[in-house]
Formats: C-alpha cells, sequence, structure tokens
C-alpha cells in the first residue's frame, strides 16, 4: 500500500491541543506529524503550550516558518515584501503566506489526511484544500468528512452504490426505514443538509463505514488505507469535552484563557484573550486589545509601530485612539453590558462551569490556522 502521512497542526489553541491529545490517547496506532506554523508573532503563552504538547506527546512539534531568512522573523519578512500594508478580513495575507503555504510546501505531493479540531458544536467548515493529495478529517464532529466528499458521496447517482454498501453491513439487519432514506433522492424538497442529518442521526457508524467505502473507488488519500480507526467513532466533542480533555491530560487551557479581573466605574469583570494566533490578530475583539495593553503593554506598543495613516488593525480606530483612559474604560462597559445580556440569556449554563467559557462557546475561534487547516 501507498504511504499516508497523517499530519495534525497546533495551532496553540485550546481545540487543535485537545485534538491532538485525544487522537494521542484513543487512536495511538495513528502515526500523526504535528507541525505548527510560526508567525514569529505569537504570545509566549503559545509557545509554552507547544513545549508542554511535545512532552505529553513524546514527539516534537515541526515549525514551519514561511520565510527561509534568519535575519527576520516571517511576519516581518512577508510586510516589508507587501509594502508594509497591513493584513485585514479582506486582504489576508498572513494566512495564505504563514500558514497554508508553508504547510502545502511541507506535504508536497504526498498523500496527506489533515486532520482538524472544528467541534461538535461549531456550526463551520475546516479549510480544503484545493490540492487533490490533501484530504481533511474533522474527528471532533459528528459527521468527520469534508464538504467536497459529502457532495460527491450524497450525489442521487451514487445511490444504488450506497445502498448496496449498507446492506452489506451487518449491524444494519436489512432496516428498511434506512434503506427508504437512503434510496429518496434529493430534490428541493429534501436537501442534502437534511440527508446527511437523518443518516448521520440513525448510524454515525454506518454511515462512516459506507463512505468509506465509496472512497476506495476514489483517488483521495484514503482509498490507499484498508482500515480507518474512525469511521467506527461515534463520539461528538463540544466545548465542555475540549476543557476536560485538557485538564485531565495535565496541559489545562492555554495560560491567555485565564481570567483576569478589572474594573470600571466600581463594578468588576474578567477579561481573557479568546484565540491562539498573532497577538496583533485583526480579529480580535476591542477588549482583547484592552487586555494586551494592560497585560502585555510592551506588545500592544508593538502591534502601535505598524499602523500608519489609512492601516490601522481594526476598522476606524488606531490602537493609539483605543488606549487612551476614556476609550478604554468606555470598552470595558460595553464589554461588561455585553457579558450582562449574554448570561441573562443563557440560564442553562451550569454554574459550575467558569464563566469565560461562554465567551469561547459564543464562536471565538482560535486562530486562523485552525480554520483553515
Amino acid at each position: 500500500m501507498t504511504k499516508i502521512r497523517h499530519v495534525l497542526g497546533i495551532s496553540g489553541g485550546k481545540d487543535s491541543s485537545a485534538l491532538a491529545v485525544y487522537l494521542k490517547t484513543k487512536y495511538p496506532s495513528l502515526d500523526i506529524e504535528y507541525y505548527f506554523g510560526d508567525t514569529g508573532k505569537e504570545l509566549d503563552e503559545t509557545y509554552d503550550l507547544i513545549k508542554n504538547l511535545e512532552v505529553f506527546l513524546g514527539q516534537k512539534i515541526k515549525v514551519l516558518k514561511g520565510t527561509t531568512r534568519t535575519d527576520i522573523n516571517p511576519f516581518d519578512h512577508f510586510i516589508e515584501l507587501y509594502g508594509n500594508y497591513l493584513p485585514s478580513t479582506n486582504a489576508r495575507w498572513c494566512t495564505q503566506k504563514m500558514k497554508l503555504e508553508p504547510f502545502e510546501k511541507y506535504v508536497g505531493n504526498d498523500l496527506v489526511v489533515s486532520y482538524v479540531g472544528i467541534r461538535g458544536d461549531e456550526d463551520r467548515e475546516g479549510y480544503v484544500s484545493s490540492k487533490t493529495n490533501i484530504q481533511t478529517i474533522f474527528p471532533f464532529r459528528k459527521n468527520i468528512w469534508s464538504v467536497d466528499v459529502i457532495n460527491k458521496f450524497l450525489n442521487n447517482k451514487n445511490i444504488p452504490s450506497i445502498v448496496n454498501s449498507y446492506k452489506d453491513l451487518d449491524f444494519i439487519n436489512n432496516n428498511d426505514e434506512l434503506l427508504e432514506l437512503i434510496e429518496r433522492p434529493l430534490s428541493l424538497h429534501f436537501s442534502q443538509p437534511k440527508k446527511l442529518y437523518l443518516l448521520l442521526d440513525k448510524s454515525p457508524k454506518a454511515f462512516n463505514i459506507s463512505v468509506f467505502n465509496f472512497l476506495k473507488e476514489t483517488d483521495y488519500p484514503l482509498s490507499k488505507e484498508e482500515f480507518f480507526p474512525l469511521i467506527e467513532n461515534e463520539e461528538v466533542i463540544t466545548i465542555n469535552e475540549v476543557v476536560d480533555i485538557l485538564n485531565e491530560c495535565g496541559l489545562g487551557l492555554p495560560k491567555y484563557y485565564s481570567e483576569l479581573e478589572f474594573e470600571v466605574d466600581g463594578e468588576k469583570g474578567k477579561y481573557h484573550r479568546s484565540r491562539s494566533g498573532c497577538f496583533f490578530c485583526f480579529y480580535q475583539q476591542k477588549i482583547e486589545w484592552v487586555w494586551l495593553y494592560e497585560q502585555h503593554n510592551d506588545l500592544y506598543k508593538e502591534a502601535m509601530k505598524y499602523e500608519k495613516a489609512g492601516y490601522t488593525w481594526i476598522q476606524d480606530e488606531s490602537l493609539e485612539q483605543l488606549c487612551k483612559p476614556d476609550r478604554m474604560n468606555q470598552i470595558k462597559r460595553d464589554y461588561l453590558k455585553k457579558q450582562r445580556l449574554l448570561f441573562k440569556n443563557k440560564p442553562q449554563h451550569s454554574e459550575s462551569k467558569s464563566n469565560s467559557l461562554l465567551n469561547i462557546i459564543e464562536g471565538e475561534s482560535e486562530g486562523c490556522i485552525s480554520c483553515f487547516l
């Protein structure tokens, strides 16, 4: 059989770290390579987590950089190359140059299965490479397959093949209701997401085995594997399980998630960083910029140096304006107001869980690498 490389990108955040621990613990037979795309502008807490994770995994995490230059860090190399044009939501050259391209260069033309830690309680798709030699798997979700695989598998033309695959499964026992569901074609009134949901709800294991059998007739990397252990996994991992995984192995959440107390107008609140990645990530909330100013003032000042007229990390506001005392106090007030509304509308959350986790649950991604790899 052709050698398949199994790889997992570590962002320095909670989800990718928990995924590494989860796969190492539950599937020790998988020979996984771990890598980290280093921008040169990460928090010290991120580098600390990488070191601690290496100890747990018992192997080195390969550090990828977007440049071979040793006289300058990757981010400064590329911002120089781009004429000091800051990355933004509309021009994410940072992700492309320091995450995606180094990853695709790292794997080359080898057949690769790439594991991504998008949780079961997240409603988003991860990065799927346009390169046909790279296949993405999402172990934390009920649907572990990427959207391109699902599109091909649930195509109406494939119905006879799916029916035969299901009939070959002894534990299905010729379930007529399930077979009728498989035979029902997609239409305006029966969408692909609905059929996917119903099939996974009936039996994730049967669905995964059938998809794996389907892949045998394709050029996807997993077509070269005789067996893939994740097809028998029916677990769905959400934020609470991610926290438990990290705590139980002794790693804990990355230090930048730690709640720190602040006070404004006599009212106390707690803030923390909600994502991994560059300390000046343009996706972070304004309260996180306040956190950076008060907890890592040197890094905040370093981020300020990149700004110039018309080019700021935050739309319509410079870091020089944001760090004025009155402005920071207003950001804190707005944040506390938002938190009060959040807690009011989320009475179902257990009091035993840290309130800070609510921010994470509310869709805070852990950084660009987790969104794309």
